[in-house]
């Protein structure tokens, strides 16, 4: 797996453009799916927020996951409402794949 590194402790949104053009590099040099480390964002801001989602778009659905993310920076994406960034499943949330059970007396949608 190819790695990315976010810069730390804050990255900005003028990271964004340089991250995002690298992970397109990435990508079109044949990277099949690329690990983006967040250990070294200790004091996220929202410049990491529109990182992490410039990031995601820019991977356009291609294997793309967050890992290191502190706890800091989770909870910024919890308040803003945008964990997903992370590409975690949220809690109570199934994983992907998993099908609830529907009981007889459901209402359709």
């Amino acid at each position: 797996m190819t790695r990315l590194v976010l810069p730390g402790p804050t990255p900005t949104a003028r990271d964004a453009v340089l991250l995002c053009a690298r992970l397109a590099r990435l990508y079109e040099d044949g990277a099949r799916a690329v690990e983006c480390d967040a250990r070294a964002v200790t004091a996220p801001g929202l410049g990491a927020v529109e990182v992490l989602a410039r990031l995601r778009l820019t991977a356009r659905g291609r294997p793309f996951r967050v890992t290191g993310a502190g706890p800091a920076l989770r909870a910024l994406l919890g308040f803003v409402g945008v964990v997903e960034l992370l590409g975690e499943p949220e809690e109570r949330e199934p994983s992907r794949g998993v099908q609830e059970g529907v009981e007889p007396d459901d209402l359709a949608v």
